[in-house]
């Protein structure tokens, strides 16, 4: 009987709250989490037991770490892991919540955003590179260079959308900017897939537009198709890597 298991995150910036209930339900079941793994969770079996979650977000500089946990254990919170700013806490049913009023919340989320900030800068800034490359390069290395730049944009295009997801979800919280916040969670996604189908219809033999329409559609299949592929993976690499006993 395997002891261990993946958990795919739905990402915290889209689905903290379905995250969270969905690792209590793990807990009633007997698996608990033990870990962050590559966009999901590492659950390990073990008794049934009620647990509720919750995460937050800090970078903590050096020895704030000891007082920073002392702090939760205090109001109830235990601490489960810790990843790149983000900390995994767990508690009985009924302990109050790490955040319990909007001002918290939206600092919290104004930390994420900032922690998110410099990744999706890095990776635009490469991608308009490679893509600029692209365009100006000879036929020899265009091809090479395009899949490269595909493949920049696939993880480009979901943190920028990150980014603006966290900044959304403080405002949310904050009360203001309704239209940009509907704008920003819902605009973006029809834009891009709309914008894909047009290049894929009018794509030609040659050229600019060909590129651009083919890398449309590499972004398109990798955004819908590489979270099933690194789900399946990740998987099987917890049933077949012999972490069990």
């Amino acid at each position: 009987m395997r002891q261990r298991k993946y958990m795919m995150s739905g990402g915290l910036a889209f689905a903290e709250e379905k995250d969270m209930q969905k690792l209590r339900g793990h807990s009633l079941q007997g698996w608990h989490v033990s870990g962050f793994k590559f966009m999901g969770y590492v659950l390990e079996r073990g008794e049934s037991t009620d647990y509720v979650y919750n995460v937050d977000t800090r970078i903590l500089n050096e020895g704030e770490k000891e007082e920073y946990l002392e702090l939760f254990a205090a109001a109830g919170w235990s601490h489960v892991a810790s990843e790149a700013g983000t900390h995994l806490f767990r508690a009985q049913p009924g302990t109050k919540p790490i955040y319990s009023d909007s001002e918290t919340v939206a600092e919290k989320h104004k930390r994420s955003g900032k922690i998110m900030n410099g990744i999706a800068l890095s990776l635009i800034t490469i991608t308009a590179l490679l893509w600029i490359g692209v365009l100006l390069s000879s036929e020899t290395v265009q091809t090479s260079l395009s899949v490269i730049a595909i493949i920049s944009s696939v993880l480009s295009l979901p943190a920028v959308w990150t980014v603006l997801k966290i900044y959304s979800n403080m405002w949310r919280v904050e009360g203001r900017r309704k239209g940009l916040v509907f704008i920003i969670t819902k605009v973006p996604p029809l834009l891009a897939l709309m914008g894909i189908i047009c290049l894929a219809f009018f794509k030609n033999d040659e050229g600019v537009v060909d590129i651009i329409s083919s890398a449309g559609i590499g972004i398109l299949i990798g955004g819908f198709g590489l979270p099933l592929v690194i789900y399946i993976i990740m998987s099987l690499s917890f049933w077949f890597s012999g972490k069990r006993v």
